[in-house]
C-alpha cells in the first residue's frame, strides 16, 4: 500500500456503547460516515452480552468483532493485524475512565463523549494516562465543530472585538421539567452514573467549553446557585454561574433542564471594546457581528466575510442548513486527519479539544457544586 492510499484509507473504527435504543451511539455513527473517513468495524455495544449481539449484528458487523466487554475488546483488537486503529466512547460518563485506560494503554486512539468521567479523581488518573500514552485522545464537545462558532472563534483571536469584557451563555432545555421515566433521564440524573453535576455536568460543560473555546480565555473563579426543582432528584436541574475570567473578562452562565419552551437553546453573546458578537445553536448558520457605532451584521456560514480556515469545516452552499451531525462530523475529520499525522510521525493541529478541556469541564463542574454548597460563595476551579 503507498503512503497516498494508507494516508486516504478509512480508519479502521471499534465503538464502546451505544447499542439498541442509546440516543448518542446513533449520532457518533452518523458523524464517522460524512466524510468517509473511518470503517466501524468491532464494537462492544452494550455491557448486556445479548444486547451488544444483537445490536452489532444489525451494524452488520462481523460476529466476531463483537464483544461482550470492552476489556475483551481491547486486548483482543490490539493483538489483531487489522485491528481497530482508534475506539469511540459514548457510554454513560461513569464508563469513561476505566474504557479508555482500556485502550489507550494498548495504543489504540480514544475519542470520548463528554465530559471527561464522573468523578474528578477519576479526571485525574485519565490524564496521566493521556500523558504518558502514545496515543491521541479526543472529546466530542460537538458545539465547537460547528463552522459559525470556529468563525467567531477566529473573529475573536484576530482581534475584531478589541479585548474581551463580556461573556454570556445560556444552555437551557425543558425535557426534565417532570420526573421522566426513561433510559436517558435513569442515568442523567444518577450521581452513581453521571457524577456530581446534573445540568452542570450534561449541559453547563457545553456552555463552559463553548465560551472558553470562542473567547480563548479560561474561567478562573466563579460563584453557583445550583437547584434541584423536581422533587427526589439527586443532581442539579438547574444552575445559575457568575464567571471571572483571566484577564478580567467577567460572565454569566445558565443551565436549566426545566425550562418549558426550551427544546436546545445553547446560545453566547461575547463583547469587546470594539464590538459583539451573538450565535444560537438553534440557527447555527449566522453569526450576528455589530462593531460599536456601526449597524448589526449578520454573517452566514460559507458566506461573505468568512475566514479562510473555517472553509473546511462548511460541506455545502450557503443557505442550506448546517449543524448538529456535521458539528460531530467535523469533529471526526480533524480527529482523523490528527491521526493519520501521528501515524506517519508527524503532529498535526486540531480544534477537537482534547484533555486539558476535559480537565477544565471537570473543574467546571466541581467548583460549581463546591460553591452552591457554600451558599454561592466564590471559589477558585482546581
Amino acid at each position: 500500500m503507498t503512503s497516498a492510499q494508507q494516508e486516504n484509507r478509512p480508519i479502521r473504527l471499534g465503538m464502546v456503547g451505544g447499542g439498541k435504543d442509546a440516543f448518542i451511539g446513533a449520532v457518533h455513527r452518523f458523524a464517522t460516515r460524512l466524510d468517509g473517513k473511518y470503517q466501524l468495524v468491532a464494537g462492544a455495544l452494550s455491557s448486556t452480552p445479548e444486547k451488544a449481539l444483537d445490536s452489532g449484528l444489525a451494524l452488520g458487523l462481523e460476529k466476531d468483532r463483537i464483544y461482550g466487554s470492552f476489556a475483551d475488546m481491547a486486548k483482543r483488537e490490539a493483538r489483531l493485524k487489522n485491528g481497530i486503529e482508534a475506539v469511540a466512547i459514548v457510554t454513560p460518563n461513569h464508563v469513561h475512565y476505566a474504557a479508555t485506560k482500556e485502550f489507550l494503554s494498548r495504543g489504540i486512539h480514544v475519542i470520548c463523549d463528554k465530559p471527561l468521567t464522573s468523578t474528578m479523581a477519576d479526571a485525574r488518573k485519565l490524564e496521566k494516562l493521556v500523558e504518558k500514552s502514545d496515543a491521541l485522545f479526543f472529546l466530542t464537545h460537538n458545539y465547537t465543530g460547528y463552522p459559525m462558532v470556529r468563525q467567531a472563534r477566529e473573529m475573536v483571536k484576530a482581534g475584531e472585538l478589541g479585548a474581551i469584557r463580556v461573556v454570556q451563555v445560556e444552555y437551557p432545555q425543558d425535557w426534565l421539567t417532570v420526573a421522566q421515566d426513561n433510559k436517558q433521564a435513569a442515568w442523567r440524573t444518577d450521581p452513581a452514573r453521571s457524577g456530581i453535576g446534573g445540568s452542570t455536568g450534561d449541559i453547563g460543560t457545553h456552555a463552559h467549553n463553548l465560551a472558553c473555546f470562542i473567547t480563548g480565555l479560561k474561567v478562573e473563579s466563579l460563584a453557583a446557585d445550583l437547584q434541584s426543582f423536581v422533587s427526589g432528584r439527586a443532581l442539579d436541574d438547574n444552575g445559575h454561574v457568575m464567571l471571572r475570567f483571566e484577564g478580567g473578562a467577567r460572565g454569566m452562565l445558565w443551565c436549566s433542564q426545566v425550562a418549558p419552551g426550551n427544546e436546545n437553546n445553547l446560545k453566547i453573546r461575547v463583547y469587546g471594546e470594539k464590538g459583539g458578537l451573538e450565535w444560537h445553536q438553534e440557527h447555527p448558520n449566522q453569526l450576528h457581528y455589530t462593531p460599536f457605532g456601526e449597524p448589526k451584521r449578520i454573517l452566514s456560514r460559507g458566506g461573505a466575510g468568512q475566514h479562510a480556515n473555517v472553509a473546511s469545516a462548511t460541506r455545502i452552499p450557503p443557505g442550506h442548513p448546517e449543524g448538529y451531525l456535521e458539528g460531530f462530523g467535523n469533529l471526526y475529520a480533524d480527529a482523523a486527519d490528527a491521526i493519520r499525522a501521528h501515524q506517519a510521525g508527524k503532529t498535526a493541529d486540531t480544534l477537537v479539544p482534547g484533555i486539558e478541556a476535559g480537565m477544565d469541564g471537570m473543574k467546571f463542574v466541581d467548583a460549581c457544586v463546591r460553591s452552591s454548597s457554600k451558599n454561592s460563595a466564590w471559589v477558585k476551579l482546581g
